[in-house]
């Protein structure tokens, strides 16, 4: 392997496992469901997509990068539907998203 291609991989392995981790932090600070819903679902995919192109690169043109390409469009299709179909019931169910916090009439004073 190139040491370009083996520094390509690692920063796609790096960004991917960052997206990751903003996702859960993500996760713990957001202030609803729909919020923390979004926040999971579009870093998780990013987060894997970046980790799985990394891999690829580590594996070069083999079988196991085509397992790796499977699961990645796998991941692409299904996260954002699961994600859909969780908003989706959680709506249907009542779960109303929060806009904005009531403010104290004494500190608009």
């Amino acid at each position: 392997m190139t040491p370009w291609l083996d520094a390509l991989s690692w920063l796609c392995l790096l960004s991917g496992g960052f997206f990751c981790i903003v996702g859960a932090i993500g996760l713990l600070r957001m202030p609803d469901f729909y919020t923390r819903m979004h926040a999971a679902s579009v870093v998780d995919t990013l987060g894997a997509g970046l980790i799985l192109l990394g891999l690829m690169l580590q594996a070069g043109f083999t079988l196991v990068t085509v397992k790796l390409l499977m699961v990645g469009i796998l991941l692409f299709f299904t996260s954002p539907t699961a994600t859909h179909a969780l908003a989706r019931a959680a709506m249907l169910r009542g779960l109303q998203p929060v806009l904005h916090k009531a403010e104290d009439e004494s500190s608009k004073r």
